[in-house]
């Protein structure tokens, strides 16, 4: 474990890397005792120095839903991160590529909460009855540490679980118009379809994502307030992003479509 006057030197190395646009060295290689415990006490401290500095929390993503991205981190469950409002760009309009170190696009399933919703003890019936619709949306990945071997969850966990930008699409759908396990969806890069999958990839059931995090939220003190926006994760594998690139997801059951660009 590490004290915290450690951590508040992570801290202010993450927040270096947007002043001098170079990623910082792994975590796990400059403080060799930091632990999972240390890297969300981590991640607090950073959306904690922005929202002092203005910012208010928007939202929650969800990341390692899969088996094999937890099996290539080293970790056997999920992991998040706090997502601020500067996070949430407006759908259909270029982003400058010297906003990120080196984005990645994942498309997901949003979930727009109505109720406050709080851990231990939270399950899927509670994550419906609370949720008020649904969202397409688009993740942007991006890396405040360096991409280099020995990354792990840890790493994962500090850099705000490689959360860059979120873009949400405008067409809600409530849960009872949908059976979300099995939305399909599809990513096309200028026009092309590069990857398609289905919803069912994220622990199941995206349902079961976000009462995963609510539950692990409450061993934080903290929960879902109305109008949060919680990012279920991927159910394609990241796609690199180059400046000029379009992007469009696609869903089915109604959802439409969300997308964006980059300059």
């Amino acid at each position: 474990m590490l004290d915290q006057a450690t951590r508040e030197k992570v801290v202010d190395a993450l927040f270096d890397t947007y002043r001098s646009r170079t990623p910082m060295p792994l975590p796990t290689k400059t403080w060799p005792g930091i632990e999972v415990e240390d890297a969300y006490r981590i991640q607090q401290a950073f959306i904690a120095r922005k929202v002092a500095a203005g910012g208010k929390v928007k939202g929650y993503k969800v990341g390692l839903t899969s088996k094999p991205m937890q099996e290539f981190s080293g970790t056997n469950e999920p992991d998040f991160s706090a997502v601020t409002d500067d996070f949430f760009l407006p759908e259909s309009t270029p982003i400058p590529m010297s906003r990120f170190f080196a984005p990645m696009i994942e498309m997901e399933i949003a979930f727009v909460m109505k109720e406050p919703l709080k851990g231990p003890g939270v399950l899927p019936v509670d994550v419906i009855r609370a949720t008020d619709f649904v969202l397409p949306a688009i993740e942007i990945v991006d890396f405040r540490v360096q991409r280099e071997p020995g990354l792990n969850v840890i790493d994962n966990i500090a850099d705000l679980a490689f959360c860059g930008a979120v873009v949400l699409g405008a067409n809600p759908r409530r849960l009872d118009q949908i059976d979300i396990r099995r939305v399909q969806g599809a990513l096309y890069k200028n026009g092309n379809k590069e990857l398609e999958g289905e919803a069912s990839a994220v622990l199941g059931n995206p349902v079961t994502a976000v009462a995963w995090l609510a539950n692990k939220l409450g061993e934080f003190g903290t929960s879902f307030q109305p109008g949060d926006t919680i990012l279920t994760g991927s159910f394609i594998r990241v796609l690199p992003v180059a400046a000029g690139d379009e992007f469009v997801c696609r869903f089915d059951q109604g959802l439409g479509e969300v997308a964006t660009s980059f300059e």
